[in-house]
This record gives structure tokens, C-alpha cells and sequence, in this order.
């Protein structure tokens, strides 16, 4: 089957088109609660009662109660939704179900059960599986990367997940964050998960009683805006966009990087990819290169300006990237 973000999997959601099963996996507890709770709304609210089922299987530490434990979530996944088009088990603590740590009879027949359901899941059940990490070698996970949608949780594609993430985060501490203030934290921030959860630590921290956090509070607490990609100013070279160029740029700098180091990427960039690229252009990317050079170890300008505009001259003309390496 696929592997798929969370945000994919909430699309799937709001839909009303889910898979029959699910594992969702990751050291992020915050999110793994999160997006399993989300699939109860698959069932209207006034009938969750009798068709959304949650599953704890962190005590079946016996073959005794793994057999009972895999019987039950047979039983529940087999039963007819009530009223509604589907149902929805979720099984919380699954490492302990799909990795038992006793071998035994009624543990091998337990698990003979499970691969028999996992290879026939029920049309109307949809199975969620949530677990903190597997081992990806062992048969049944093998058999569930076959058979279910592999989410992993702690892993942000783009900034509307990362601004997600911190409205998760702030709810799941009981308080309350402006939308403009999540936004904020998140394009500083950008998708460094351990980054986040420094900022929104600190965040609850600092605003600890009042009624909500706003942007000015992001301000006093968050630092400046996160370089997410080493390489995304000359990928943007590439391809003739000099806006977001300049854009990373100002990032590199905010971030520290030195001049000398930022230029050698560029004089790298020259190198390496416009004899194939802008063949056309090598000779004056070049002279523009050493004219740079030479005009930051004379001091001829600020730093900053010089690169920016050896960055617009680098842009002249559209380019189309090779690849991004």
C-alpha cells in the first residue's frame, strides 16, 4: 500500500474515503493522538458511541492476553457498523501487538489471526494501528507494508503542516494560540519538528496564564526564520528565480553564513552546473564571481549587497533546474 503524510491522510478523512488500514507510527505522541482521534470523524458524532472503538494494547505482555487481545479486535473490526456506512478500531500501543516479546502457542495462533485480518480487512471497518517504532525486518510489519497506509508522524512537508503541528501542540496543553500567531511561529520555525517544540515549550512558558499567545508574544520568544535547505538559494538560481533566491539568501545570513562560505556555493554552482545549464553564460558568471571576490576582500560594499547582485546577474535569462541535488 502507500505511505502517506498525515496531511494526506486527514484529506482522506474530511473526504469520507479512508483505507481499511492504517499504521501510524512515530516518536511524535502528540501527533499520533491527534490524527488517530481524527478518524472518528469518519462517524457522525451522535453514533461514535457505538462504532468508534478504541483498542489499548500496551499490558499484553502474555500469549494468554495477546490471544484475547487479537480476539477482540477480530470481533470488533468483523461487527457491523451501527447506522452509519463504517466503523472505526483503533488499536493504541500496537508495538506490543505486532512484535510480542513471548514467544508461545497461544501467541503464534494470536498472530496467525491478525495476518488472516490483515489480509482480509472488512469493507466497512477501517483499522488503525498506532505505534512508536517497529522493526521494519520482522514478517507481520513486512505484511502491513503490503496490506495497510504507513503514516509517519513527527515528519513536516511544508509550512501549513508545521503551522498545524503548532496549533496541535498548543490545544494539547490546554491553551490557546492567535491563528496569526501559529503562522508566525511556524515560517520561523519553518518544518524542524525539534525546532518547533523548543519554540512552543518556550512559548507556553512565557504566556503561562494568559488567556491566549499572540504574534507580539511569538516575537519576544521565537528567533528569526529558520534556513531549511543549505542548497534551496542556488536550486533557485537554477531556476532563473531570483526572488526566492535573494529570499534564502537574507536567510543564510540571518543564519550566520558567512560571505566567503555563501560565494563558494555560488563559484560551485558556476562550476558545476552552468557549462550544462547556461553554457552561454559561464564566461560572464565568472567574471562576475571574481568581480565579487575582489570587491569583498577590498571591502569595496557591504556583503550583502554584493551577493545580492551577484546573485541577479547569476538569474539573468530563465533557467530551467537540472535536478536538485
Amino acid at each position: 500500500m502507500a505511505n502517506l503524510t498525515p496531511a494526506a491522510v486527514r484529506k482522506q478523512i474530511q473526504a469520507g474515503i479512508p483505507d481499511a488500514i492504517y499504521l501510524i507510527l512515530g516518536e511524535d505522541e502528540v501527533e499520533k493522538s491527534g490524527l488517530a482521534s481524527d478518524f472518528a470523524e469518519l462517524v457522525d458524532e451522535g453514533l461514535r458511541a457505538f462504532n468508534v472503538e478504541r483498542i489499548h494494547a500496551g499490558d499484553w505482555t502474555t500469549g494468554d492476553r495477546l490471544a484475547d487481545g487479537v480476539a477482540g479486535i477480530v470481533a470488533a473490526v468483523r461487527t457491523l457498523p451501527m447506522m452509519v456506512p463504517r466503523r472505526v478500531v483503533t488499536v493504541l500501543q500496537a508495538e506490543t501487538l505486532l512484535a510480542p516479546k513471548r514467544e508461545s502457542e497461544a501467541a503464534a495462533r494470536a498472530l496467525e489471526q491478525l495476518e488472516d485480518l490483515f489480509k482480509q480487512p472488512e469493507a466497512q471497518t477501517t483499522l488503525v494501528l498506532v505505534a512508536t517504532s517497529v522493526d521494519k525486518r520482522l514478517k507481520m510489519i513486512k505484511l502491513l507494508q503490503k496490506q495497510a497506509t504507513i503514516v509517519e508522524c513527527g515528519v513536516l512537508e511544508d509550512l501549513a503542516d508545521a503551522e498545524r503541528w503548532v496549533r496541535t501542540r498548543v490545544a494539547a496543553a490546554n491553551a490557546v494560540i492567535d491563528p496569526s500567531a501559529a503562522r508566525l511561529v511556524a515560517q520561523r520555525a519553518g518544518v524542524d519538528v525539534k525546532r518547533l517544540r523548543a519554540d512552543i515549550d518556550r512559548l507556553l512558558l512565557y504566556t503561562l496564564g494568559q488567556k491566549q499567545i499572540t504574534a507580539d508574544d511569538v516575537r519576544e520568544v521565537v528567533g528569526p526564520a529558520a534556513l531549511q535547505d543549505d542548497w534551496a538559494m542556488t536550486n533557485a538560481i537554477e531556476a532563473g528565480q531570483a526572488a526566492e533566491a535573494l529570499r534564502q539568501l537574507a536567510l543564510m545570513f540571518d543564519a550566520g553564513a558567512p560571505a566567503e562560505k555563501i560565494l563558494g556555493q555560488l563559484g560551485w554552482l558556476v562550476r558545476a552546473k552552468f557549462p550544462a545549464l547556461a553554457p552561454g553564460d559561464v564566461r560572464p558568471a565568472i567574471d562576475a564571481l571574481f568581480r565579487t571576490d575582489l570587491d569583498l576582500k577590498r571591502s569595496a560594499g557591504d556583503p550583502r549587497v554584493l551577493l545580492e547582485r551577484l546573485i541577479v546577474e547569476l538569474c539573468a535569462g530563465k533557467r530551467v533546474a537540472a535536478r536538485r541535488w
